[in-house]
């Protein structure tokens, strides 16, 4: 992996941490993460007109990623009414690059070097150690996690394999974010109208602040697709949670238990190694 496409990657984990704060900071989090997506949705739609045109192949596969990526946002509001966050969000996000791995290699043909492998399961087996850590949690939330992550890889794969085909990294990533924000902005004005419009009319900055994160997130990570193996791309995605860790200590004025700072390292030693993959 080249330097730059190296550092690209680790600002979109930043800006992907810096999004998921906000939406951490709301007091309703399916309603802040509607609030982002639909953001998104809207800064996409003003940016389409100037944006090249994906391929028609690339088409049927945005169209799976944002089914997708609707269930996932549902799913992961219904896990974290039932289980623990601290557990349940590691889970997932330590499981789908494991799986991202080893389907690219069998199925897409990507290939990944020793170090690489060894990359991934460093910073895999560091995520999952902060879900772990000598609790017994929920069985249902330890089933829609582990459901979560699946989808997760799903739709990463999916992307990656559509945004390869586009031929272009901005326009898929702006359509996929039209199509995603304005699917779940519709159900939400649909389902429970007065409830969003109250909420995000009165957090409509942070909704923008989180479209802008989440699209420059998942923007450079998609192009970053172009360029390097999928399970490289997704597992360098996860350094989010050593930036999450960062943010959580020095702007939220979160207490970081010691386990998370150790995994923090794992996962910044980690990426170190598929840095000299």
């Amino acid at each position: 992996m080249t330097l730059s496409v190296f550092c690209i990657l680790l600002f979109a984990a930043l800006l992907h941490a810096s999004w998921n704060a906000i939406v951490k900071a709301g007091n309703d989090k399916l309603y802040s993460a509607i609030g982002v997506t639909g953001s998104a949705a809207l800064i996409a739609l003003l940016l389409l007109p100037f944006a090249p045109t994906p391929s028609a192949a690339s088409v049927p596969f945005m169209i799976a990623s944002t089914v997708l990526q609707v269930i996932y946002t549902v799913l992961v509001a219904r896990t974290y009414q039932i289980a623990d966050m601290s557990q349940t969000y590691p889970l997932m996000r330590g499981t789908a690059p494991l799986l991202v791995a080893t389907i690219s290699v069998l199925c897409l043909g990507d290939h990944l070097s020793p170090l690489a492998w060894g990359g991934i399961a460093v910073i895999c087996s560091a995520i999952l150690a902060m879900a772990f850590n000598g609790r017994s949690g929920s069985q249902a939330g330890i089933v829609l996690s582990l459901l979560n992550a699946c989808i997760i890889a799903s739709y990463t794969l999916i992307d990656g394999t559509g945004v390869r085909l586009s031929g272009t990294a901005l326009g898929y990533t702006l359509w996929s974010f039209f199509l995603n924000g304005s699917s779940l902005l519709c159900w939400a004005i649909i389902a429970r109208r007065r409830e969003a419009a109250r909420y995000l009319a009165t957090h409509w900055k942070k909704g923008i602040l989180g479209g802008m994160g989440t699209m420059g997130s998942y923007g450079l990570a998609l192009w970053a697709m172009t360029q390097a193996p999928l399970a490289v791309v997704a597992a360098l995605r996860e350094s989010s949670i050593l930036f999450g860790a960062l943010i959580a200590w020095l702007l939220l004025k979160e207490r970081v238990a010691g386990l998370r700072m150790v995994a923090a390292c794992g996962i910044a030693a980690g990426a170190i190694l598929l840095r000299l993959s």
